[in-house]
């Protein structure tokens, strides 16, 4: 048993001075069979302690079904085993890079702009999830004899709003529910961020990527005693599909390092290793000015530039960060873990079997909503990843006029008399060509991601205006939901009736394609990566585990596939191709992902 506080100049273990040097690793962005040699990794860097986020809308897909919430405290015992103390950042606001910033759907949809206030409804759903959670932390807290040595209180509230009342009911709940080690918050370093996100009584930490001199000076003006904290140092950066690859220099990173830990400061690496957004679960952010941001979607990778990359190994950047921190640590470093070893040669999985997306929604989808006077959101099926085809009449007889849709979220896939017309996209909302009456519309929209930070986080997924025949308003939509994990259920596929594929004839071809791969030995093998030439757009499953979306807009040209999802002998993948299939296979082999451009300081 042990007595961790917050002291007037440092952290204190039963009394004694300790700096926290943490690394950020998210249980839910690893194999759970890899979390051992993950988190050996942050101690062969040099690190005492692991830092975690915790994804409210993974735990609750639907409002008081919970799945899995015992991960994390499974995550928090592989900690202790690994010799690390724990910092967990419970939300209920996440941000992460995470679906809707890790708040359910459902929560976000019915409660709108509400959300992160003091609304009693809102606060009310937070607690119940509170109290389905915080016993997994409760009973490892450091007094208890676990890992867990502090707990935040919301999250970067300062960059959101300035609800004070709701930060305070927030740690209100924590401390209610058992939760005695230290709360903190966490924030930008700016006047108006730590003004609007602090909270007394609650140490204060700031997130930032270089300049920590100047950061905690202004961190100071805020909170004149307590030790300093770096709570997030962005040691890389994200990526957006259709954007540039982001490059930090390691060596610049270092001296970044180096100057928190001069200040006399604790830091929690941000990210020490990222991991990647299984299942579709990736973010997105909105670029510009408030009134016409951009959508930017956050690629199935999280590697982060990070010192351990994706695919679990050291980087240039993990040494040099571990010659910074091994300069601070109680004693010499551990060796690394083995390394994880890719297939031995590259191995192609033929997809032979194929069923058009029409059978797909038939088999696995909901069922087909009432028509009605406008279109559905996502939410309002209460669909948090997927898709909905959505189909309205053009009445007629009528002149052709521009056929278009308002408020789109994201991308339609659109069909008119059952052929392909367009792709629809959140800034282009209108055919190229226009379309006379009477037709049959069919919209396949996909969600590409909820956004997960700023002012417009929640925002409605779907057709969230309506389908426009020159300026008048169709009515009479039908939708009809094919959700994601759908394909988690046992037997998923066992419904659906497949046809053969017949080589080139399935170029430019939707629908979910299946085809099968041999592994002589899995013994070793602690990854893979998963190629699709000339693939468009859409989500692949390895052995039923998903490994996320692939988009042919790039950056991301490879999927990770964790060693433990592959099996010896047959291996079994689908393909959910939503615009238009390449060559048919996959491919699987070291798939090394490279970050090319031009290395530079990543924006903070």
């Amino acid at each position: 048993m042990a007595d961790f506080t917050v002291g007037d100049d440092h952290f204190r273990l039963d009394g004694k001075p300790v700096r926290l040097l943490s690394g950020a690793l998210h249980y839910f962005r690893v194999h759970e069979a890899q979390w051992d040699h993950r988190l050996s990794m942050l101690r062969a860097m040099g690190l005492n302690c692991v830092e975690t986020y915790v994804p409210w809308n993974l735990h609750e897909p639907r409002p008081g079904r919970f799945r899995d919430v015992a991960a994390l405290g499974r995550f928090l015992d592989a900690a202790q085993r690994a010799g690390l103390w724990a910092i967990v950042r419970p939300g209920p606001y996440i941000c992460a890079e995470w679906e809707n910033g890790g708040l359910p759907a459902w929560v976000t949809g019915r409660f709108g702009r509400r959300v992160r206030t003091r609304d009693e409804a809102y606060l009310d759903t937070v607690e119940r999830w509170f109290t389905a959670l915080l016993p997994q932390v409760v009973q490892r807290q450091i007094g208890r004899g676990g890992p867990v040595i502090m707990v935040q209180a919301e999250n970067e509230y300062g960059s959101y709003g300035t609800d004070r009342v709701y930060l305070r009911r927030v740690a209100g709940m924590l401390r209610e529910r058992g939760v005695t080690v230290p709360l903190f918050t966490s924030d930008g370093p700016e006047d108006h961020m730590l003004t609007g996100g602090s909270v007394p009584g609650l140490l204060a930490t700031a997130n930032f990527g270089s300049g920590a001199r100047e950061a905690f000076e202004v961190l100071r003006r805020h909170q004149p005693k307590g030790p300093l904290m770096c709570m997030e140092f962005w040691c890389g950066w994200f990526e957006h599909w259709g954007a540039e690859p982001v490059v930090r220099d390691p060596a610049q990173a270092a001296d970044a390092l180096r100057e928190i830990l001069e200040c006399g400061a604790s830091v929690n690496i941000y990210m020490a290793h990222g991991g990647t957004n299984f299942a579709g679960w990736a973010g997105a952010n909105r670029s510009g000015p408030l009134q016409d941001q951009g959508f930017l979607p956050t690629v199935t990778s999280y590697d982060y530039d990070a010192p351990i990359d994706e695919y679990g190994r050291p980087t240039e950047k993990f040494w040099l960060f571990r010659k910074v921190l091994a300069e601070y640590a109680d004693g010499p470093l551990p060796e690394l873990p083995p390394e994880p070893a890719p297939p031995a040669v590259p191995v192609r999985a033929e997809l032979t079997d194929h069923a058009t997306l029409a059978a797909v929604l038939e088999a696995l989808g909901d069922e087909e909503s009432a028509p009605s006077g406008v279109p559905p959101t996502f939410e309002e099926l209460g669909v948090d990843r997927g898709l909905v085809r959505y189909q309205v009449a053009v009445p007629g007889p009528r002149r052709p006029y521009t056929l278009g849709v308002t408020g789109l979220r994201d991308r339609a896939v659109v069909y008119v008399n059952g052929v392909r017309e367009g792709v629809l996209s959140d800034e282009n909302g209108t055919l190229d060509e226009p379309v006379a009456g009477p037709a049959e519309v069919e919209l396949w929209v996909e969600s590409l991601g909820r956004v997960n930070y700023g002012p417009r986080l929640g925002e409605p997924k779907g057709i969230t205006g309506g389908v426009l025949h020159e300026r008048q308003f169709l009515h009479g939509v039908r939708a009809r939901a094919l959700r994601l994990e759908a394909f988690e259920e046992p037997d998923a596929l066992a419904a659906l009736a497949f046809g053969s594929v017949d080589g080139t004839e399935e170029t430019g071809r939707t629908g979910l394609f299946r085809g099968t791969f041999e592994v002589a030995a899995v013994d070793g093998i602690g990854h893979a990566g998963l190629g699709l030439p000339d693939w468009t757009r859409g989500f692949v499953w390895v052995n039923g585990f998903c490994l996320g979306r692939y988009w042919s807009a790039g950056p991301q040209r490879t999927l990770y596939v964790p060693g433990p999802v592959l099996r010896e002998g047959a291996n079994e993948v689908w393909v959910l191709e939503l615009e238009g299939a390449g060559a048919p296979y996959a491919e699987l082999g070291p798939g090394v992902p490279v970050r090319t451009g031009t290395p530079g300081d990543v924006r903070v």
